[in-house]
């Protein structure tokens, strides 16, 4: 339906929002850098409105993203669930992926590479975990492998296995094996494979029993 501009009100709660009034009821919402475009007295037609309401749609969705995004950077996947969670359109996600994109705010290649840096950083894991948790987060097969290409196994299994090695280290006197089994499953968990387990365990076997002997 058409209309005639009555007011445009900043809103008190949002200032960078403005409510539009139509023959002096309330309409819809607008960003004010859009709203600035229009004047009181002017006549909006149902397309003009329908227009302007998908624009607010888009704003508004896109602002609820970027709300998403301020926590941590996201993959694509992640930002598309977390709109049509909200019963967003399926047009207006598309809009808004498109938008932030551009922007460089989705990156899926990107956000791989974080993620395997900050796993790394913190709490290391194996390829297989890393696929796992990066499939998770709707990532294609080849962004996944290209971000974990550079990888060293050895070394996160064996910084993953440093603390909780220092914790078992009374066992490898007492009982090697329970230390052996505990270590390995634990590495196990972390998902790297059984050489790299082995491997690392040996080597954490020889490093703790050099200090013990000291």
């Amino acid at each position: 339906m058409a209309g005639k501009i009555t007011s445009l009100r900043f809103q008190k709660r949002t200032p960078d929002r403005v409510n539009v009034y139509l023959d002096g009821a309330f309409a819809f919402g607008l960003p004010a850098i859009e709203a600035a475009r229009l004047r009181i007295g002017q006549e909006l037609s149902a397309a003009d409105i329908q227009r302007l309401q998908a624009l607010d749609a888009i704003q508004k969705a896109y602002d609820r993203a970027v709300r998403f995004l301020s926590y941590r950077p996201r993959s694509e996947a992640e930002v598309r669930r977390r709109l049509a969670e909200a019963a967003i359109d399926e047009t207006v996600i598309d809009a808004v992926v498109e938008r932030l994109t551009g922007q460089g705010y989705l990156d899926d290649a990107e956000f791989a590479r974080f993620w395997v840096e900050n796993r790394h950083r913190f709490k290391p894991k194996g390829g297989r975990a890393l696929r796992q948790e990066l499939r998770q987060k709707g990532l294609d097969a080849p962004i996944i492998e290209a971000a974990i290409a550079d990888l060293d196994p050895l070394a996160a299994a064996y910084e993953a296995a440093r603390v909780k090695a220092a914790r078992l280290a009374h066992l490898i006197q007492d009982d090697p094996a329970a230390f052996r089994r505990k270590l390995g499953a634990f590495l196990m968990r972390r998902g790297f494979d059984y050489e790299i387990v082995a491997e690392v365990v040996a080597r954490l076997i020889e490093e703790l029993s050099e200090i013990a002997s000291e």
